[in-house]
């Protein structure tokens, strides 16, 4: 078993022990989360709604999009949306927000490089990745290929992550004694990113992710690789201390060029 399969295993069953509790806990049943959708959508999409424009009838497929909060926002908006996610109490939840909600989402429940039949999926006008994910990959140009794949010509790549230099100095007291290391390169176990929603008492018998850190070199120099346009790199303040960046928003546009006739 290769250390991405490895990673896999170990992370799907990690979110298929209490995923669905911990997003009603946090949110609400799916009916109560539905109604605060309904207030509250175009919010939930203030990252990328001004890389976008108007996301009615645009095709996208959001890449570990876990309980389909975003993806069903921009449904809600007109989108045809798609999530791919490789646990089953995340997809469960999720469809019976868009149930309630009234709106219409694929969900497809797999490792996204490993996604059934993907070809027949076809292209997409944008593709979505945000919060938590690139950890989940030991190779970043496995999963930006699959990006690549799935964009149609002059498709939009919308990445919103964690700051990588937040991981090494955001919680940290002392800024001259940084908490983390910026450039670790191996894989770790980590707690599973929902522990934090549950009660304290029923957080006991939660399996454990396993995880791997990029840097922002890394991370940029990998798109690039994958032959998309990097349009812009956004970051973004953290709301507790605005001196440092919590988030980004990286923008990537796939570009295909068109060969004049001789």
């Amino acid at each position: 078993m290769d250390v991405q399969e490895e990673l896999s295993r170990a992370n799907k069953k990690a979110w298929e022990t209490k995923a669905y509790q911990a997003w009603v806990q946090h949110f609400g049943t799916p009916a109560e989360l539905a109604e605060e959708l309904k207030q509250e959508h175009k919010h939930h999409l203030r990252y990328w709604l001004k890389y976008i424009g108007d996301p009615n009838g645009k095709r996208m497929i959001n890449l570990l999009g876990s309980h389909g909060r975003k993806a069903i926002s921009f449904a809600m908006l007109g989108a045809d949306v798609t999530v791919v996610d490789i646990s089953e109490e995340n997809h469960l939840y999720a469809k019976q927000v868009a149930d309630a909600v009234g709106v219409k989402l694929d969900y497809i429940c797999s490792d996204v490089l490993q996604i059934p039949n993907e070809e027949s999926l076809g292209q997409f006008d944008i593709v979505l990745m945000e919060f938590g994910v690139l950890h989940y990959f030991t190779d970043l140009n496995a999963i930006f290929e699959v990006v690549r794949r799935r964009l149609g010509n002059k498709g939009r790549f919308l990445l919103t992550d964690f700051h990588p230099f937040a991981r090494a100095w955001l919680n940290t007291v002392n800024l001259t004694q940084p908490s983390g290391n910026y450039f670790e390169k191996e894989t770790r176990e980590g707690e599973v990113a929902f522990a934090k929603l549950l009660p304290e008492e029923e957080r006991s018998g939660l399996e454990k992710v396993l995880v791997r850190s990029w840097t922002l070199g890394e991370i940029i120099t990998a798109i690039a690789a994958s032959g998309l346009v990097i349009r812009a790199l956004e970051e973004i303040p953290s709301p507790s201390d605005a001196r440092f960046p919590e988030f980004y928003t990286l923008v990537a546009d796939k570009v295909e060029l068109e060969l004049s006739p001789l």
